[in-house]
């Protein structure tokens, strides 16, 4: 069973940080890719990349064969299939055992049991493992679900049987809304996993999510290496995740870590494997297991000082574990936080595009697939998740983590798209996450304090001194923002330049004057800040502003458009003259706009159909996400730019409704 060539059968940051272990240990590596990611950073960095197909991941990441035939024309003896697209089909671990691969996971026949939440479930209840009350039969007809969900009770679930991440997950309050929650989750299921079957659950409403991580090698060793609190989601996927879970007492740790390791014990498993659990008042029930290596593994590998792929690999050659329980050791907190191409006001929506600069604070550990530094080029694709990067801190207590992983948050430059990086820092400075009262309603329950904070004058004054000294030092007067006289005129008067700003269609007025060779006043109607250009990088400038030293990152994207950041929040700050752009969304002339890049996947309507606002007039597929498209007022379709099937562009025109009085 030893080799010394893997394949990844995976994309992104999973695949990187596979590479980097793989290449540590002296194995050769093969990554494989998509049209999207023929430039990514895993292809790179792998000693070899094969092409697998088209964008799309059905016509690539989740194609067997073209795997398969990549892993037979590299040489490749292994397969690790990371986490997401394939990594828990039971039918590609076989297959690839069946072509002499060895896969670097557990055996297909316990994939199956434990990739299929269903049979887990069942096989769990047979073990004496407590439960969630729900239904998890082979019947999947929409009437069997209906009289199940009766049966079970609201609140309740909607999960897709196969995968994970949120995807094919709905919370359904009443039955009404059943139907449509199933059928949405269905073809979200089987857009990301290739399979629609679901089950359901009861909700347990104000439970936190506590999973355990097992390891068991093939000559009957099963440990654990503690748990984790993954209890901060949005759209029931998680977004913060530390180790340990705080607040546990002594013995509910040690039961749960105990039932991890019987769950595994239970279908005989081998390798790495996450047991997970709801908790609620002292009481914890069995939810799934992953049978794969989880996104936030890096938070177990900082506190247990191991290397949870290199162990992996190890069992995959036939190794035994290199520890025992006894010898399992913790050391500290370490909390992971994930940085999302999404718009977490307008309700997490996934965003795409190049990212231009990415730069992390320090005293941190970063995962990702994307490349660092200014002018990055990285592409986030509308085709998949939309992770970029996994920010790690560690330290002796917890709030020491929390600390470190703030002040990186803050100090991470991230330009070109749009990311939920000021809404981590606002999470992770709120008084309920640092006192560790939280649980999968968290986020839902405190949305409001975690909106995008109202841009102020200040920071804006503290970017026009930055773009007046980049104007300045190229000898060039022309303004990013408003025309100005010519370079070397001078008067017997202070230079006021005018400056009219849109920052988020909220309109700024300045004047703006030299005050020294790189310091500026900058005044706006009885403000007034005197700034100093302490020192300034690609994308950092430093700032003395009224005597106070202050950090801003920019990158200015074009003549009529800088963006800032400050305190781990980005603005975009236009030239009012130059700026004609509706709002993604919002009616122009009729028309309504795409929200995001992505798959045009339905359309209900026809030319002439009367519609009511609020209407569903199609279905985006985004990051194997879908969007509902609604009619934002009341009136005749009076075209259709679109077709089912089709690629659409974010901002393109979709629908063009001929409004009439809402009724």
């Amino acid at each position: 069973m030893k080799f010394s060539s893997i394949l990844i059968a995976n994309r992104g940051e999973i695949a990187c940080r596979i590479i980097r272990t793989a290449h540590a240990m002296g194995l050769r590596t093969v990554a494989v890719y998509s049209e999207a990611d023929k430039d990514a950073l895993h292809v790179r960095t792998a000693d070899e990349a094969v092409y697998i197909g088209p964008s799309p991941a059905t016509q690539s990441y989740l194609d067997m064969e073209k795997i398969l035939a990549a892993a037979k024309s590299s040489g490749a003896q292994a397969v690790h299939p990371g986490y997401g697209f394939l990594s828990e089909n039971a039918h590609f671990a076989k297959a690839c055992t069946d072509a002499g691969l060895t896969f670097i996971g557990p055996s297909p026949e316990v994939m199956e049991i434990m990739g299929d939440k269903a049979k887990a479930k069942r096989a769990m209840l047979g073990a004496g493992v407590r439960c969630i009350p729900g239904y998890q039969d082979a019947d999947q007809s929409i009437s069997a679900l209906r009289a199940a969900a009766k049966s079970i009770g609201f609140p309740l679930m909607v999960k897709a049987l196969a995968g994970g991440g949120g995807m094919g997950m709905r919370l359904v309050t009443d039955l009404q809304d059943f139907e449509a929650a199933a059928d949405q989750a269905r073809s979200e299921a089987e857009n990301a996993f290739g399979n629609g079957d679901l089950i359901l659950e009861k909700a347990l409403i104000g439970a936190r999510h506590i999973e355990v991580q097992i390891f068991a090698d093939a000559h009957g060793n099963t440990i654990h290496l503690g748990e984790r609190d993954c209890s901060v989601q949005r759209r029931n996927q998680k977004i913060i995740e530390e180790a340990p879970a705080p607040g546990l007492s002594k013995k509910l740790r040690a039961a749960m870590g105990a039932a991890g390791v019987q769950v595994a014990k239970a279908v005989g498993y081998v390798g790495a494997g996450t047991v997970e659990f709801l908790l609620v008042g002292g009481e914890f029930f069995f939810l799934e297991m992953n049978t794969r290596l989880q996104v936030e593994h890096p938070v177990t590998e900082a506190i247990t000082a191991e290397d949870l792929v290199e162990m992996q690999i190890n069992v995959a050659q036939g190794l035994p574990l290199a520890l025992m329980q006894k010898d399992v050791q913790f050391d500290g907190h370490a909390i992971e936080a994930r940085i999302y191409a999404e718009d977490p006001d307008a309700g997490f929506l996934p965003a795409s595009g190049r990212v231009d600069v990415f730069a992390v604070g320090e005293n941190v550990r970063v995962d990702t697939g994307i490349v660092s530094g200014v002018v990055s080029g990285s592409v986030v694709p509308s085709d998949y998740d939309p992770l970029i990067a996994k920010i790690i801190a560690h330290g002796e207590t917890r709030e020491n983590a929390r600390n470190k992983l703030l002040g990186a948050l803050k100090d991470t430059a991230l330009f070109g798209l749009t990311t939920n990086i000021g809404f981590l820092t606002k999470v992770l400075a709120n008084e309920n996450y640092i006192n560790g009262s939280v649980d999968t309603g968290f986020v839902e329950t405190h949305k409001e304090r975690f909106t995008e904070p109202k841009f102020t004058k200040t920071v804006l004054a503290q970017a026009l001194a930055v773009q007046f000294d980049l104007d300045f030092q190229t000898s060039r007067r022309k303004s990013l923002f408003a025309n100005t006289p010519p370079t070397h005129w001078s008067s017997g008067t202070v230079l006021a330049t005018p400056y009219q700003c849109l920052v988020s269609g909220d309109e700024f007025s300045f004047h703006v004057s030299p005050n020294g060779e790189r310091s500026t006043q900058i005044g706006s109607g009885d403000d007034v800040w005197h700034i100093e250009l302490i020192e300034r990088t690609d994308h950092l400038a430093v700032l003395n502003i009224d005597g106070c030293k202050q950090s801003l990152f920019y990158y200015p994207v074009s003549k009529s458009h800088l963006q800032v950041g400050s305190g781990g929040h980005v603005y975009d700050i236009h030239d009012k003259n130059k700026i004609f752009a509706v709002a993604d969304g919002e009616q122009n002339d009729g028309q309504v706009l795409a929200l995001m890049h992505g798959n045009m996947a339905e359309i209900f309507v026809e030319v002439g159909d009367i519609v009511t606002r609020g209407d569903r007039l199609g279905v985006l597929e985004a990051m194997k996400m879908r969007h509902e498209i609604t009619a934002q007022c009341s009136g005749e379709v009076a075209e259709i730019f679109t077709v089912a099937g089709e690629q659409i562009n974010s901002g393109e025109a979709l629908f063009k409704i001929t409004p009439k009085a809402d009724t």
